[in-house]
């Protein structure tokens, strides 16, 4: 029952906006498909329902675009320079950050394979460093420094400014877990 709130005031949400029966949304490697008449999000790649934590995302950014997404502003932010992240950097750091130093920390260049399978570009930031078009118009910045005799690797995810007017902490939260994950 953990998300069953969150979900049915997404699907709430999105009814006032009338956006019609089914539409889909590229959330990385994968599509969704979104059906209003069954209330159902559904993973195209593995032609399963979304989990729960999926699904709510899918659903935030699938209203924030029918409003219509911020501009893009080109300012990468850090998780710690978000406002409202008071006792929610250990989550973000153990969900998506530590995935991707246990990873890629010895082998960073290793990072750069997966922009065989997700949407995305190199980028000169850290040793290693890809944006990811994580949804239409949210790209992500993964960032990896290689260890050395002094301290061992180290990662970090930025987000462009404008993610703070499509998404609340928490679900930025929940995306960067989800990159980390996918990575």
């Amino acid at each position: 029952m953990g998300y069953e709130i969150a979900l049915n005031k997404a699907w709430e949400e999105l009814a006032k906006l009338k956006p019609g029966n089914a539409l889909s949304v590229k959330l990385l490697g994968d599509e969704y498909s979104v059906d209003f008449g069954q209330k159902k999000v559904l993973s195209l790649a593995c032609n399963a329902p979304a989990k729960d934590f999926t699904a709510i995302l899918v659903l935030h950014f699938l209203a924030k675009k029918l409003k219509g997404l911020p501009s893009l502003t080109g300012e990468w932010l850090s998780f710690k320079e978000l406002s409202g992240i008071e006792g929610y950097y250990p989550a973000f750091r153990k969900r998506s950050i530590e995935p991707i130093i246990r990873k890629y920390g010895n082998h960073p260049d290793a990072l750069l394979a997966v922009l065989e399978r997700m949407p995305g570009k190199r980028i000169d930031q850290g040793d290693v460093g890809i944006v990811l078009e994580a949804f239409e118009g949210v790209p992500v910045l993964v960032e990896l420094w290689r260890g050395d005799d002094e301290f061992g690797p180290e990662a970090n995810i930025l987000f462009d400014k404008s993610i703070t007017g499509i998404f609340c902490t928490e679900d930025i939260v929940v995306l960067a877990g989800f990159v980390g994950g996918l990575l």
